[in-house]
């Protein structure tokens, strides 16, 4: 089944309508024809199986025949990870789509090496944002999760957003395994958390006053076992175990 996505606002009504890049593809590359299907994914939960009922030029209308909601993760999951050397902020995205998370904000630390001024990081923004889309397009996520502009932990502490549960991957302090700070907070609260939130260091890990300014601000610290692992490891890891544990059916 081929995969497009249309924004919340262009997926309401009995018929919608691909245009620019995607109508493109559907066109173009897939040779889509009248009567073929597609489903449709607006990112917000919103799935729609379609027929292409009308092929033109430079765009695609397709009736929908079936729609449903899939509901919101329990517990929204941010990763706030170092981005690292080259392309591979790329795959983190991609992987950390398939692995549930609702938000992604790749940072700038002291040791990483990228650095961008305003215009340069909404650039990188929505060039991030599209490997997003694109991934949800191929694993078929409902929920298309937000990228953020890459910023300093001291731009991210300032905003003064706090998930319910902050999470820190660590080598530096006294660390705990991450299901033991799940199960402090579960008898606290007497549930699981509707938001959980985990840092990734860059290479060479945060520094020292980073890190204490990310635990001041309420992250644990965990441990992700004896090993020294890669930016992409230490978040596909951490990823999938809060998924599988915070929200898996």
């Amino acid at each position: 089944m081929h995969r497009f996505y249309l924004p919340p606002a262009r997926s309401g009504g009995n018929t919608l309508r691909l245009e620019g890049g995607e109508a493109h593809h559907a066109l173009q590359v897939l040779r889509l024809k009248r009567g073929d299907e597609a489903t449709i994914l607006d990112g917000a939960g919103g799935e729609y199986l379609c027929s292409v009922e009308s092929p033109a030029k430079n765009s695609i209308s397709l009736k929908v025949k079936e729609s449903k909601s899939v509901s919101a993760p329990a517990c929204g999951i941010t990763l706030l990870v170092a981005v690292p050397k080259g392309k591979i902020i790329e795959s983190i995205i991609q992987k950390a789509v398939e692995l549930g998370a609702q938000r992604i904000v790749p940072l700038l630390t002291e040791r990483v090496v990228m650095q961008v001024d305003e215009a340069g990081a909404e650039e990188k923004r929505e060039k991030w944002q599209q490997v997003a889309v694109e991934a949800i397009k191929q694993c078929g996520a409902a929920w298309l999760p937000k990228v953020e502009k890459p910023q300093t932990i001291g731009e991210f502490l300032r905003s003064g957003e706090k998930p319910e549960l902050m999470l820190v991957g660590s080598l530096q302090t006294e660390r705990r395994h991450p299901r033991k700070w799940i199960e402090a907070f579960q008898t606290e609260h007497r549930r699981l958390p509707r938001s959980a939130g985990i840092w990734i260091g860059p290479e060479g890990d945060f520094t020292l006053n980073e890190l204490t300014a990310i635990e001041v601000a309420g992250a644990n610290p965990i441990t992700l076992g004896p090993l020294t692992l890669r930016v992409e490891t230490a978040a596909i890891y951490s990823l999938s175990f809060l998924n599988y544990e915070l929200n898996a059916a």
